[in-house]
Protein backbone atom coordinates (compact mmCIF):
# COMPACT_ATOMS: atom_id res chain seq x y z
CA UNK A 1 0.00 0.00 0.00
CA UNK A 2 1.28 3.44 -1.02
CA UNK A 3 0.54 6.76 0.59
CA UNK A 4 0.50 10.11 -0.69
CA UNK A 5 -0.37 13.82 0.16
CA UNK A 6 -3.19 14.98 -1.97
CA UNK A 7 -2.88 18.93 -3.84
CA UNK A 8 -5.80 20.74 -3.35
CA UNK A 9 -5.74 23.57 -5.83
CA UNK A 10 -9.16 25.02 -4.58
CA UNK A 11 -7.67 26.20 -1.35
CA UNK A 12 -4.08 27.08 -1.63
CA UNK A 13 -1.92 29.30 -4.09
CA UNK A 14 0.75 27.73 -7.25
CA UNK A 15 4.39 28.33 -4.40
CA UNK A 16 2.04 27.25 -1.47
CA UNK A 17 1.32 23.84 -3.48
CA UNK A 18 4.63 23.44 -4.77
CA UNK A 19 6.32 23.82 -1.85
CA UNK A 20 4.01 21.21 -0.33
CA UNK A 21 5.16 18.92 -2.37
CA UNK A 22 8.45 19.49 -1.45
CA UNK A 23 7.47 18.85 2.11
CA UNK A 24 5.50 15.48 1.02
CA UNK A 25 8.87 14.00 -0.26
CA UNK A 26 10.88 14.69 2.45
CA UNK A 27 8.57 13.69 5.02
CA UNK A 28 7.80 10.09 2.55
CA UNK A 29 5.23 10.72 1.09
CA UNK A 30 5.42 8.37 -2.12
CA UNK A 31 2.72 10.47 -4.02
CA UNK A 32 1.22 13.07 -5.23
CA UNK A 33 -2.94 13.74 -5.98
CA UNK A 34 -3.56 17.07 -7.62
CA UNK A 35 -6.95 18.30 -8.00
CA UNK A 36 -8.12 19.86 -11.22
CA UNK A 37 -10.76 22.87 -11.42
CA UNK A 38 -11.41 26.34 -12.39
CA UNK A 39 -13.43 27.50 -9.83
CA UNK A 40 -13.13 26.86 -6.23
CA UNK A 41 -16.34 25.18 -3.90
CA UNK A 42 -16.26 28.54 -2.21
CA UNK A 43 -15.01 32.09 -1.76
CA UNK A 44 -13.23 31.36 1.55
CA UNK A 45 -10.97 28.45 -0.07
CA UNK A 46 -10.78 31.24 -3.00
CA UNK A 47 -7.85 29.36 -5.33
CA UNK A 48 -8.03 27.76 -8.81
CA UNK A 49 -4.65 27.26 -10.36
CA UNK A 50 -4.13 26.03 -13.73
CA UNK A 51 -3.50 22.37 -12.88
CA UNK A 52 -1.05 21.67 -16.15
CA UNK A 53 1.05 24.28 -15.27
CA UNK A 54 1.12 23.20 -11.30
CA UNK A 55 2.57 19.55 -12.99
CA UNK A 56 5.12 21.00 -14.57
CA UNK A 57 6.36 23.07 -12.04
CA UNK A 58 6.14 19.97 -9.68
CA UNK A 59 7.83 17.69 -11.82
CA UNK A 60 11.33 20.05 -11.53
CA UNK A 61 10.48 20.40 -7.57
CA UNK A 62 10.21 16.27 -6.64
CA UNK A 63 10.68 13.13 -8.20
CA UNK A 64 7.02 11.54 -6.84
CA UNK A 65 4.72 10.20 -9.43
CA UNK A 66 1.52 12.38 -9.69
CA UNK A 67 -2.14 11.97 -10.61
CA UNK A 68 -5.00 14.30 -11.69
CA UNK A 69 -7.53 13.69 -9.54
CA UNK A 70 -9.42 14.34 -11.22
CA UNK A 71 -9.91 16.39 -14.78
CA UNK A 72 -12.71 16.18 -17.12
CA UNK A 73 -11.79 15.71 -20.50
CA UNK A 74 -15.83 16.62 -22.08
CA UNK A 75 -16.60 20.28 -21.34
CA UNK A 76 -14.14 22.86 -20.12
CA UNK A 77 -10.83 20.84 -22.36
CA UNK A 78 -11.48 19.03 -25.39
CA UNK A 79 -9.77 15.70 -24.96
CA UNK A 80 -7.47 16.29 -27.45
CA UNK A 81 -5.61 18.98 -25.42
CA UNK A 82 -6.07 17.16 -22.26
CA UNK A 83 -4.66 14.32 -24.04
CA UNK A 84 -1.74 16.57 -25.25
CA UNK A 85 -1.18 18.09 -21.39
CA UNK A 86 -1.07 14.00 -20.27
CA UNK A 87 1.42 13.35 -22.67
CA UNK A 88 3.88 16.24 -22.03
CA UNK A 89 3.54 15.62 -18.58
CA UNK A 90 4.45 11.61 -18.29
CA UNK A 91 7.65 12.92 -20.46
CA UNK A 92 8.26 15.80 -18.11
CA UNK A 93 7.94 13.52 -14.71
CA UNK A 94 9.41 10.62 -16.58
CA UNK A 95 6.75 8.12 -16.57
CA UNK A 96 5.39 8.86 -13.22
CA UNK A 97 1.86 10.53 -14.37
CA UNK A 98 -1.13 9.12 -14.02
CA UNK A 99 -4.12 10.43 -15.90
CA UNK A 100 -7.19 10.41 -13.20
CA UNK A 101 -10.19 11.19 -15.46
CA UNK A 102 -13.82 11.84 -14.11
CA UNK A 103 -17.36 12.98 -15.54
CA UNK A 104 -17.00 16.23 -13.95
CA UNK A 105 -18.78 18.69 -12.37
CA UNK A 106 -21.30 21.63 -13.42
CA UNK A 107 -18.73 23.88 -10.96
CA UNK A 108 -16.26 24.03 -13.41
CA UNK A 109 -17.59 22.92 -16.74
CA UNK A 110 -20.54 25.21 -17.34
CA UNK A 111 -18.60 27.88 -17.87
CA UNK A 112 -18.17 28.07 -21.25
CA UNK A 113 -22.04 28.22 -21.37
CA UNK A 114 -23.05 24.38 -22.82
CA UNK A 115 -26.13 23.51 -20.66
CA UNK A 116 -24.92 20.53 -18.36
CA UNK A 117 -26.14 16.93 -18.65
CA UNK A 118 -27.65 14.02 -17.23
CA UNK A 119 -24.96 12.00 -15.36
CA UNK A 120 -25.74 8.78 -17.87
CA UNK A 121 -24.79 11.46 -20.74
CA UNK A 122 -21.97 12.56 -18.79
CA UNK A 123 -20.55 9.24 -18.66
CA UNK A 124 -21.18 8.12 -22.13
CA UNK A 125 -18.93 11.41 -23.43
CA UNK A 126 -16.57 10.38 -20.94
CA UNK A 127 -16.23 6.83 -22.58
CA UNK A 128 -15.60 8.26 -25.81
CA UNK A 129 -13.58 10.99 -24.91
CA UNK A 130 -11.01 7.81 -22.89
CA UNK A 131 -11.40 6.49 -26.75
CA UNK A 132 -10.25 9.73 -28.71
CA UNK A 133 -7.14 10.10 -25.75
CA UNK A 134 -6.08 6.40 -26.04
CA UNK A 135 -5.99 7.01 -29.92
CA UNK A 136 -3.76 9.80 -29.37
CA UNK A 137 -1.27 8.48 -27.21
CA UNK A 138 -0.60 6.20 -29.78
CA UNK A 139 1.59 8.69 -31.89
CA UNK A 140 -0.51 7.85 -35.05
CA UNK A 141 -2.69 10.16 -36.96
CA UNK A 142 -6.26 10.24 -35.31
CA UNK A 143 -9.42 11.11 -37.31
CA UNK A 144 -12.53 10.69 -34.89
CA UNK A 145 -15.93 11.22 -36.16
CA UNK A 146 -17.83 10.64 -32.88
CA UNK A 147 -21.12 11.38 -30.88
CA UNK A 148 -19.58 13.85 -29.24
CA UNK A 149 -16.24 14.69 -30.62
CA UNK A 150 -14.14 15.52 -33.84
CA UNK A 151 -10.83 14.81 -34.01
CA UNK A 152 -9.14 16.13 -37.68
CA UNK A 153 -5.93 15.10 -38.46
CA UNK A 154 -4.31 15.41 -35.12
CA UNK A 155 -1.38 13.94 -33.80
CA UNK A 156 0.47 14.22 -30.70
CA UNK A 157 4.45 14.30 -30.95
CA UNK A 158 5.39 14.52 -27.46
CA UNK A 159 4.73 10.74 -26.12
CA UNK A 160 6.23 9.22 -22.62
CA UNK A 161 8.00 5.72 -23.86
CA UNK A 162 4.66 4.09 -22.34
CA UNK A 163 1.03 5.87 -22.35
CA UNK A 164 0.36 6.76 -18.70
CA UNK A 165 -2.27 4.60 -17.18
CA UNK A 166 -6.03 6.21 -17.20
CA UNK A 167 -7.56 5.95 -14.23
CA UNK A 168 -11.43 6.92 -14.08
CA UNK A 169 -13.09 7.56 -10.31
CA UNK A 170 -16.21 6.79 -9.35
CA UNK A 171 -18.93 7.64 -6.56
CA UNK A 172 -21.97 5.47 -7.64
CA UNK A 173 -22.48 1.92 -9.20
CA UNK A 174 -22.41 3.11 -13.24
CA UNK A 175 -19.63 5.50 -12.75
CA UNK A 176 -17.83 2.64 -10.83
CA UNK A 177 -18.86 0.10 -13.54
CA UNK A 178 -17.15 2.23 -16.13
CA UNK A 179 -14.54 2.73 -14.53
CA UNK A 180 -14.31 -1.33 -14.07
CA UNK A 181 -14.81 -1.85 -17.87
CA UNK A 182 -12.47 0.75 -19.54
CA UNK A 183 -9.49 2.23 -16.65
CA UNK A 184 -6.93 0.99 -15.98
CA UNK A 185 -7.58 1.89 -12.35
CA UNK A 186 -10.40 3.77 -9.97
CA UNK A 187 -9.94 6.86 -7.86
CA UNK A 188 -12.82 7.41 -5.39
CA UNK A 189 -12.89 9.71 -1.93
CA UNK A 190 -14.94 7.43 0.06
CA UNK A 191 -14.25 4.37 1.89
CA UNK A 192 -17.31 2.39 0.30
CA UNK A 193 -16.03 -1.09 0.41
CA UNK A 194 -18.98 -2.17 -1.48
CA UNK A 195 -18.21 0.25 -4.75
CA UNK A 196 -14.81 -1.04 -4.31
CA UNK A 197 -15.69 -4.86 -4.29
CA UNK A 198 -17.73 -3.82 -7.33
CA UNK A 199 -14.79 -2.38 -9.21
CA UNK A 200 -12.76 -5.57 -8.35
CA UNK A 201 -15.18 -7.77 -9.70
CA UNK A 202 -16.07 -6.10 -12.67
CA UNK A 203 -12.43 -4.88 -13.55
CA UNK A 204 -10.61 -8.42 -12.59
CA UNK A 205 -8.56 -6.82 -9.54
CA UNK A 206 -7.37 -3.57 -11.20
CA UNK A 207 -5.61 -0.92 -8.23
CA UNK A 208 -7.48 1.62 -7.02
CA UNK A 209 -6.71 4.95 -5.03
CA UNK A 210 -8.63 7.00 -2.61
CA UNK A 211 -7.94 10.23 -1.02
CA UNK A 212 -9.38 11.91 2.28
CA UNK A 213 -8.92 14.62 3.93
CA UNK A 214 -7.83 16.04 7.23
CA UNK A 215 -7.67 19.87 9.05
CA UNK A 216 -4.52 20.01 11.41
CA UNK A 217 -4.50 22.61 13.91
CA UNK A 218 -3.35 23.04 17.58
CA UNK A 219 -6.32 22.82 19.32
CA UNK A 220 -9.32 20.54 18.00
CA UNK A 221 -11.50 23.80 18.30
CA UNK A 222 -9.36 25.51 15.84
CA UNK A 223 -9.14 22.32 13.36
CA UNK A 224 -13.30 22.02 13.59
CA UNK A 225 -13.68 25.91 12.32
CA UNK A 226 -10.94 25.97 9.55
CA UNK A 227 -12.27 23.00 8.46
CA UNK A 228 -16.35 24.05 8.24
CA UNK A 229 -15.27 27.39 7.12
CA UNK A 230 -13.53 26.19 4.30
CA UNK A 231 -14.83 22.58 3.55
CA UNK A 232 -18.72 22.25 4.99
CA UNK A 233 -19.21 21.84 1.14
CA UNK A 234 -17.80 18.12 1.18
CA UNK A 235 -20.78 17.08 3.76
CA UNK A 236 -23.42 18.13 1.04
CA UNK A 237 -24.87 14.45 0.16
CA UNK A 238 -26.30 13.03 -3.05
CA UNK A 239 -25.31 14.17 -6.26
CA UNK A 240 -25.44 18.54 -5.28
CA UNK A 241 -21.29 18.56 -6.22
CA UNK A 242 -22.09 17.55 -9.61
CA UNK A 243 -25.04 20.02 -10.66
CA UNK A 244 -24.55 22.90 -8.41
CA UNK A 245 -23.05 25.76 -11.02
CA UNK A 246 -21.40 28.54 -8.49
CA UNK A 247 -19.08 29.05 -5.46
CA UNK A 248 -22.07 31.23 -4.50
CA UNK A 249 -24.29 28.35 -4.47
CA UNK A 250 -22.11 25.59 -2.80
CA UNK A 251 -22.01 28.34 0.10
CA UNK A 252 -26.26 28.74 -0.17
CA UNK A 253 -26.28 24.63 0.17
CA UNK A 254 -23.51 24.73 2.78
CA UNK A 255 -25.48 26.48 5.18
CA UNK A 256 -27.21 23.06 5.91
CA UNK A 257 -24.04 21.58 7.27
CA UNK A 258 -22.95 22.38 10.80
CA UNK A 259 -20.00 22.52 12.16
CA UNK A 260 -20.49 18.94 14.13
CA UNK A 261 -21.41 17.41 11.18
CA UNK A 262 -17.61 18.60 9.89
CA UNK A 263 -16.15 17.25 13.07
CA UNK A 264 -17.56 14.01 12.48
CA UNK A 265 -16.98 13.95 9.27
CA UNK A 266 -12.72 13.80 9.23
CA UNK A 267 -9.73 14.22 12.02
CA UNK A 268 -9.78 17.85 13.23
CA UNK A 269 -6.67 19.07 15.45
CA UNK A 270 -3.49 17.37 16.73
CA UNK A 271 -4.08 14.24 18.15
CA UNK A 272 -2.23 11.71 16.34
CA UNK A 273 -4.06 9.28 17.47
CA UNK A 274 -7.60 10.80 15.57
CA UNK A 275 -5.67 10.78 12.46
CA UNK A 276 -4.35 7.48 12.33
CA UNK A 277 -8.02 6.23 13.10
CA UNK A 278 -9.56 8.80 10.57
CA UNK A 279 -7.76 6.87 7.36
CA UNK A 280 -8.15 3.41 9.12
CA UNK A 281 -11.12 2.67 7.39
CA UNK A 282 -9.24 3.66 3.86
CA UNK A 283 -6.24 1.13 4.92
CA UNK A 284 -8.25 -1.19 6.21
CA UNK A 285 -10.44 -1.64 2.35
CA UNK A 286 -7.02 -2.40 1.27
CA UNK A 287 -7.13 0.25 -1.74
CA UNK A 288 -3.65 -0.17 -2.98
CA UNK A 289 -3.09 3.99 -2.89
CA UNK A 290 -4.44 6.08 0.14
CA UNK A 291 -4.29 10.06 0.18
CA UNK A 292 -5.10 12.97 2.25
CA UNK A 293 -5.07 16.35 2.55
CA UNK A 294 -4.76 19.17 5.13
CA UNK A 295 -7.29 22.03 4.99
CA UNK A 296 -6.16 25.34 6.15
CA UNK A 297 -2.38 27.01 6.93
CA UNK A 298 -1.03 24.44 8.92
CA UNK A 299 0.14 22.07 6.63
CA UNK A 300 4.05 22.39 7.23
CA UNK A 301 2.85 20.80 10.81
CA UNK A 302 0.64 18.51 9.21
CA UNK A 303 2.90 16.78 6.77
CA UNK A 304 5.63 16.70 9.17
CA UNK A 305 3.55 14.71 11.88
CA UNK A 306 2.11 12.68 9.53
CA UNK A 307 6.07 11.33 8.39
CA UNK A 308 6.81 10.95 11.77
CA UNK A 309 4.13 9.42 13.18
CA UNK A 310 0.74 9.32 11.16
CA UNK A 311 2.53 7.33 8.07
CA UNK A 312 4.60 4.92 9.67
CA UNK A 313 1.18 3.70 12.10
CA UNK A 314 -0.54 3.32 8.71
CA UNK A 315 2.30 1.29 6.91
CA UNK A 316 2.20 -1.12 9.91
CA UNK A 317 -1.41 -1.53 9.83
CA UNK A 318 -1.11 -1.93 6.00
CA UNK A 319 0.70 -4.96 6.70
CA UNK A 320 -0.67 -6.69 9.81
Amino acid sequence: MRFGYFLSTEEYTPSQLVEQARLAEAAGFEALWISDHFHPWNDNQGQSPFVWSLIGAIAEATDLPVTTAVTCPTYRIHPAIVAQAAATSAVMLEGRFTLGLGSGEALNEHILGEAWPSAPRRLDMLEEAVDVIRQLFSGEVVRHDGRYFTVDGARIYTLPDEPPPIYISGFGPQATDLAARIADGYITTSPDTDLLERFREGSGGKPAQIGMKACWAPTHDEAVEIAHRLWANAGLPGELAQVLPSPRHFEQASELVTPEMTAESLPCGSDIEAHIEGLRPAVEAGFEEVYVANMGPHYADMIAAYGDEVLPALREMSNS
